[in-house]
């Protein structure tokens, strides 16, 4: 059975759709047939949001009305739950309002009188049939004034009917019946639509009013269809500081201030309210300026604030509060941290450039984009309203589509810290910054294509090239190594060329001045002075190699060529050739300690700050080996979790456990200590790799790799430290030189040399190239005895050969005296990670003594292994010495400690059947590495004792002319 209220309902909605189709055709469809004034921009439009939300609202009721008719034609299988004003209560209430902020824009642009105005004569012809529509319209007055009061009559009668009818039947239904939910929820809605409407309204009449207070230009510069104006100054005083403003608008998206011809209005998604205010005053924050508002009484300073803050609130959500201004679910304060654009007008770098991204208490503050109107803009970290962290630049320049690229770390407006930065002209600088300018270390090169293709590695100092640097011109061939100042080559310095030939001396203004020192590709050594393009000028002295000197005045003209003037001595005696061929420099020149400050100068200050995460991605980043990657990396740099690090470390402090955690740290580029790494690689490549790859600067490099280690375990104890620190720890106190020397040797060095050791060890292979290839030939002259003979050869110990042959014909029945017969391993660790084939000759297993008495040994993986580790290397020479001597003992069939002139004979014949490659340099590369506190001690014999078979197989007398005249090629096998 349905109930009195609904068949109301269904009379109600009848009626209502009935006039909402005569409105459209009576009233809307002739306003927007009347022809548009040029003057009048919002009030067609207006016209037509009002029309098309009138048949939506005509088409919700018809559905309601569709569904109150099938309740009372099937009363008992459709319950209340049907209608559609309870079960879809919050669509109509949509459709409500779209209808009522199409009314009120209508109203505050004054569509209706505008439109009416135009068809004057065609609404006196209407007025008897509009009067019988619209309820209340007089036959007085003007047609629009009247539209306006109709038609808002018409909606507000609707919606008190809703009410009353809703609420009427909320009294029918029990307070347990399933449907009383839906009564109850839609007269609410209603009730507060109520509400809406009349706040909706009031809010259109005080702005329409207001367009007829301000001149037509201020009309032009405020008016639009969905502004509403919350409170004028003129109803309630209010003044201004510092802008001193004649009158203040407050409008529902903006803050307005009136000042002269003057209107500064301000987006009140960016307008903060200082809070907790008391007295007449309270502070408003917007991007630019800083305001005081000041009332008569602080009953106006409650309102205006009061009406500021839900204002604000209200533009922050993007809706309209329902059904009041303030009464929302959302919460009554805006948020200090929000979103918006802003365009920056006063004069400064942000003039007429735009923000937008996150803001804090009025300025740009978290992430963000700034553009300017020239195309310049940046994407990146905002901090208290300017650039702070990491950002992306974009600077236009002259030619079309050309840009420099700055991917850097910023600080209070400029960039700070690490960057990555490419520029139009296709160099590329990758390094730290101050204020602006490249600042500290930082490598810039020219793409390779360029007129004069360059690349720096070195120190900066405020936009120049100042301090320690090495510079590469590929066009002449050229490396430079050592000091400048302000873009120029100032101080000690060192060039090495292509050609191979390097000097050394003072330059002032890129040019060298005064005495220097240059040594050519045949180890030639000029003293005096000389001029860049290496024309010896003035007076000078040549060491020839053969020992020969000249002393003299030197000079060039236009077709003399090279002219000297001076004496010629050949009475000398013909130095050591390993002498003239290893003459170093730099050494001494350039203080090992502070050569690349500029690298650990940003990982100490990251230390002494704290570590903290927000600078950790300014630390190092040279990862990036070239431009290519550096287009394709889309992001700077990523780094783990300093806290993570810093826990992590302080879990591995024993020994074993230091060892796996360095071994790792210094592996990743994203860790600290690896980022460190890294950076120093790239110095050293950038100095030794290449055109730098010359024997004379091998003493410079081994000096830079044994201080990169000690910093590097500094660096570890640096962010020990910290780690102790953040857990209210202290550090033990200061090691003492031993035992960092110690903790450098056994921890550091093994970890980093891997890094190093192609550059380095090539140096080695360049300074001992001469010793090297005669011990080759020694090597090959000695492949060619068969075991027997090469011993007796060697003048190895007669008892020693004579059981030797003895037991070789009935060694092949006796078992060994292990199980297999296992060989000595060759020491192929000696031999470094080398790659081309002759690198491999020394076999994996390999008779090192007659068959008949090979070595028993348990088989060790680690001695076939290659290393770059100086204490791996000595390990396996001391094995051998171990399975040398246990050969001999087991020989002689009793223990037996071998002297020098026992052994070094057999370890001739074991490195003879090795054939190790480049031994000297391995062995003068072990000796510069080894720990001192090997000095004296067995490795330090073992490897005396090496290095005496090394110069023993290049002496001249171990050559074939010493083979026994009986013997011919083929007997020798």
């Amino acid at each position: 059975m349905c109930s009195p209220e609904e068949v109301a309902l269904l009379r109600l909605e009848e009626v209502f759709s009935a006039t909402l189709a005569r409105v459209n055709s009576l009233v809307l469809q002739p306003l927007l047939e009347a022809a548009p004034e040029p003057s009048d921009p919002w009030g067609r439009e207006c016209l037509q949001q009002l029309h098309r939300s009138s048949q939506q609202l005509r088409k919700v009721t018809k559905e309601s009305l569709h569904s109150l008719q099938e309740r009372l034609r099937h009363p008992d299988s459709k319950g209340l739950e049907s209608l559609l004003l309870l079960h879809s209560a919050d669509c109509v209430l949509q459709v409500h309002l779209e209808y009522i902020e199409a009314y009120t824009s209508c109203v505050v642009v004054q569509a209706f009188q505008k439109a009416a105005n135009r068809r004057s004569e065609y609404w006196r012809g209407q007025r008897k049939a509009l009067r019988q529509l619209l309820a209340g319209m007089s036959s007085e007055g003007s047609v629009g004034t009247a539209l306006v009061q109709a038609l808002g009559q018409l909606l507000t009668h609707h919606v008190q009917q809703y009410v009353l009818l809703l609420l009427s039947l909320g009294d029918t239904v029990g307070e347990h019946h399933r449907t009383r939910e839906l009564v109850v929820h839609a007269a609410t809605i209603f009730v507060n639509l109520q509400s809406f409407m009349r706040q909706e309204l009031d809010q259109a009449m005080a702005t329409q009013a207001l367009w007829h207070t301000l001149s037509s230009r201020l009309r032009d510069v405020l008016c639009t269809r969905t502004r509403r104006l919350l409170q004028d100054s003129q109803d309630m005083p209010m003044v201004v500081t510092p802008l001193r403003a004649e009158r203040v608008l407050l409008f529902d998206d903006a803050l307005v201030l009136l000042q002269g011809h003057n209107v500064h209005t301000f987006d009140l998604k960016l307008v903060w309210v200082e809070p907790g205010q008391d007295g007449c005053v309270f502070h408003l924050l917007t991007p630019e300026e800083d305001f005081s508002f000041c009332s008569k009484d602080p009953q106006g300073r409650v309102v205006w604030q009061w009406k500021v803050t839900q204002a604000v609130c209200q533009a922050l959500r993007g809706k309209k509060d329902f059904p009041v201004l303030g009464a929302g679910l959302e919460p009554s304060e805006p948020p200090t941290s929000r979103c918006g654009a802003y365009t920056f007008r006063a004069e400064g770098r942000f003039c007429q450039a735009t923000y937008e991204g996150e803001w804090y208490w009025g300025r740009p503050h978290g992430k963000g984009t700034l553009k300017w109107p020239d195309g310049q803009n940046h994407v990146g970290d905002f901090c208290q309203g300017l650039e702070h962290g990491f950002g992306i630049r974009l600077v236009p320049q002259a030619p079309e589509d050309k840009f420099d690229c700055y991917k850097c770390h910023w600080r209070e407006g400029g960039m700070c810290g690490y960057g990555i930065c490419e520029y139009s002209t296709s160099e590329v600088y990758k390094g730290y910054f101050l204020e602006g300018l490249r600042h500290g270390f930082g490598v810039l090169e020219s793409a390779p294509q360029a007129p004069q293709p360059c690349r720096y590695t070195g120190h900066w100092e405020r936009g120049q090239k100042s301090g320690y640097g090495v510079e590469e011109d590929s066009d002449r061939g050229e490396r430079y190594i050592g000091m400048w100042q302000a873009d120029q080559r100032l101080g000690p310095g060192v060039m090495v060329t292509q050609a191979g030939v390097c000097y050394q001396g003072t330059f002032q203004a890129d040019k060298i001045v005064g005495p220097g020192i240059l040594l050519s590709e045949d180890d030639s050594l000029y003293e005096g002075t000389f001029t860049r393009d290496l024309t010896l000028v003035g007076k000078g002295k040549v060491t020839f190699p053969n020992g020969f000197t000249l002393e003299g005045s030197f000079g060039s003209g236009a077709g003399r060529g090279l002219h000297t003037q001076g004496v010629l001595d050949t009475a000398a005696l013909p130095p050591d050739p390993s002498s003239t061929c290893k003459r170093q420099l730099g050494l001494g020149v350039f203080p090992m300690e502070s050569r690349w400050q500029g690298v650990y100068g940003p990982f100490w200050d990251f230390v002494r700050a704290g570590c903290p995460g927000d600078l950790q991605e300014a630390l190092l980043g040279f990862h990036v080996q070239s431009s290519r990657e550096l287009r394709k990396s889309q992001e700077h740099l990523c780094c783990e979790r300093m806290e993570d690090i810093l826990e992590e470390l302080l879990q591995h402090r024993e020994p074993k456990a230091l060892q796996q955690y360095l071994r790792k740290a210094l592996s990743n580029s994203l860790h600290p200590l690896g980022k460190l790494l890294q950076t120093l690689m790239l110095t050293f490549q950038a100095t030794y790799a290449g055109i730098g790859a010359n024997k004379h600067l091998q003493g410079l490099a081994q000096e830079e790799v044994k201080q990169h280690a000690q910093e590097l375990w500094a660096a570890y104890r640096g962010l020990l430290q910290v780690a102790l620190q953040r857990k209210g720890q202290a550090l033990e106190e200061d090691e003492d030189a031993e035992t960092r020397d110690l903790q450098v040797h056994r921890l550091v060095l093994p970890l980093m040399l891997p890094s190093f050791y192609s550059e380095l060890f090539t140096l080695y292979l360049l300074l001992h190239e001469r010793e090297d290839s005669l011990y080759s030939q020694g090597i090959a002259n000695l492949s060619l005895f068969p075991d027997t003979k090469l011993l007796e050869f060697l003048d190895v110990q007669k008892s020693l050969r004579s059981i030797d042959t003895a037991r070789v014909e009935g060694m092949n029945t006796l078992s060994p005296p292990t199980p297999g017969p296992l060989c000595l391993k060759a020491p192929v660790a000696l031999q470094g990670p080398h790659t081309d084939e002759q690198s491999e000759i020394f076999p994996r297993q390999r008779q090192v003594l007659p068959v008949s008495h090979r070595v028993s040994a348990e088989d060790d993986p680690s001695c076939c292994s290659t290393t770059v580790d100086p204490r791996e290397k000595l390990e396996v020479l001391e094995r051998t010495y171990g399975e040398i001597e246990a050969t001999v003992s087991r020989v002689l069939g009793q223990e037996h400690k071998l002297p020098m002139d026992d052994l070094l004979p057999l370890l001739i014949y074991v490195v003879s059947r090795a054939q190790i490659q480049h031994l000297g340099a391995e062995i003068h590369l072990i000796r510069d590495m080894m720990d001192s506190t090997h000095t004296g001690g067995r490795y330090d014999f073992l490897l005396t004792a090496l290095e005496s078979c090394y110069e023993h197989i290049q002496k001249e007398d171990m050559g074939l002319h010493r083979l026994p005249s009986r013997w011919n090629s083929r007997e020798l096998w």
